[in-house]
């Protein structure tokens, strides 16, 4: 039997630490980075999605960022076949692939723990236009609540922000006649993947969630947000968090305090779902606190050499 292909992954809420561990183990064990999140492929979008820095992409080869316009949608199934493919070649060059993000269906899709549904013969185009239109003028809340009342195992599992996944869940419950968490065929993870998970104390990550965003308006994430507004409605990443929680200031609405605090609060309400998914729906996780518990870094380079040698 083929012996599957190591890899390392890196998740958890957003602001713990994940690009810093990930810099510092590619240095290492020379690996190189391949971006599990599914806003950093957008180019331009770089200090809302926490993309890493130039300087620090400088340091170690980085994968999977800068795809795409932010106008395209870019599906998860295109991110796991490219994906896939650029962690074949990071294997060739002899280099460790390391993946790191925290949008936790693109990596449970990317491990291959969850099947993609092939929806192109059943999705209603007309419908998934109106659904759009609808969450553009109400939000998200009216879609979550149809959804939630077919399959409300899928209204769990889909995090905010996510319109698109939301509307196919939806529409392919519709279709198929039977709720959409239950239309995926078996899966199989096909890579021998050592899971990191980073976590903190939820008043630190919190705090740290808090001065991230601060930090980000500072450094001209309002620019970026006016990007994002001029956006087609329909575009993925004008849902992301962010952004649309600057649109009132920009559009005269509130002051900047008023939008600092609401993404803010919209950033640490994510940081929450985010380690909820990943506690409830990737298996093998190892979970370490590198921000209060000094011996847990000793701990994660011993796991990391481990298995690397295994």
């Amino acid at each position: 039997m083929k012996k599957m292909q190591k890899i390392i992954v890196i998740v958890g809420p957003t602001a713990v630490g994940k690009t810093a561990l990930s810099l510092d183990l590619a240095a290492r064990y020379h690996g190189e980075i391949i971006s599990g999140d599914s806003m950093q492929i957008y180019r331009g979008l770089d200090i809302g999605t926490a993309k890493a820095t130039p300087t620090e992409q400088a340091q170690v080869p980085h994968h999977m960022l800068d795809i795409v316009e932010p106008d395209v949608n870019y599906s998860v199934a295109e991110f796991v076949q490219q994906a896939r493919q650029v962690i074949q070649k990071v294997a060739d060059r002899g280099k460790i692939p390391i993946v790191v993000g925290g949008t936790g269906f693109y990596i449970q899709a990317l491990l291959g723990d969850r099947t993609l549904v092939d929806e192109s013969q059943v999705m209603d185009a007309a419908a998934e236009q109106a659904w759009r239109q609808r969450v553009a003028l109400e939000g998200e809340a009216p879609l979550r609540d149809a959804l939630r009342q077919v399959d409300p195992v899928s209204a769990e599992r889909i995090v905010s922000g996510q319109i698109r996944r939301l509307i196919r869940a939806l529409l392919m419950t519709q279709a198929v006649g039977k709720p959409f968490s239950e239309q995926e065929p078996p899966a199989h993870r096909i890579y021998d993947a050592l899971i990191i998970g980073l976590n903190t104390e939820r008043p630190v990550l919190y705090e740290r969630i808090n001065q991230r965003v601060t930090s980000m308006l500072q450094t001209g994430l309002l620019a970026e947000a006016q990007l994002v507004q001029q956006l087609p409605d329909a575009a993925t990443a004008k849902q992301a968090i962010g952004y649309k929680e600057l649109f009132p200031y920009l559009r005269g609405d509130e002051d900047l305090a008023a939008g600092e605090q609401r993404l803010q609060q919209a950033s640490r309400r994510y940081a929450k779902r985010q380690i909820t998914w990943f506690k409830h729906q990737l298996k093998g996780i190892q979970w370490y606190d590198l921000v209060l518990n000094s011996n847990d870094q000793k701990r994660l380079v011993q796991a990391v050499e481990e298995f690397i040698q295994a």
